[in-house]
């Protein structure tokens, strides 16, 4: 498979979106619903904490079943594809998402508010 950026993966998740409303505030709707798979990635480390007899808290994640690792990798991609498609719904690229993370991480960094709560700090 060829390396794929943001951007080429966002367009790519366009081409295979199939379901109603598209464009519309349903479509909005079924894409933020979607993401709510990342529950389905928490039921994966859940599991793990409570399944795997060998982990303790300092077993490294490399350490871990490759079924486990692999399970995760194919959850992670569906949180991705969700979010690719509500900036598509947006109207908005993963690329400027990133970006706009990155930027109000380093004011963060840059003002010693890394840590504590609250979106606006």
């Amino acid at each position: 498979m060829a390396s794929l950026d943001f951007n080429s993966y966002q367009a790519q998740c366009a081409t295979t979106a199939k379901y109603r409303g598209q464009g519309t505030v349903w479509g909005l709707a079924y894409v933020g619903l979607g993401l709510g798979e990342s529950g389905e990635g928490q039921g994966v480390i859940k599991k793990i904490i409570r399944d795997i007899e060998e982990v303790e808290p300092t077993t490294l994640n490399t350490d871990l079943p490759m079924e486990v690792i692999e399970k995760m990798k194919f959850e992670l991609g569906d949180q991705l594809y969700y979010i690719a498609q509500t900036c598509n719904e947006l109207g908005f690229t993963l690329q400027q998402v990133a970006e706009a993370n990155v930027a109000k991480l380093e004011d963060r960094k840059a003002r010693g508010v890394l840590g504590g709560s609250g979106d606006y700090r």
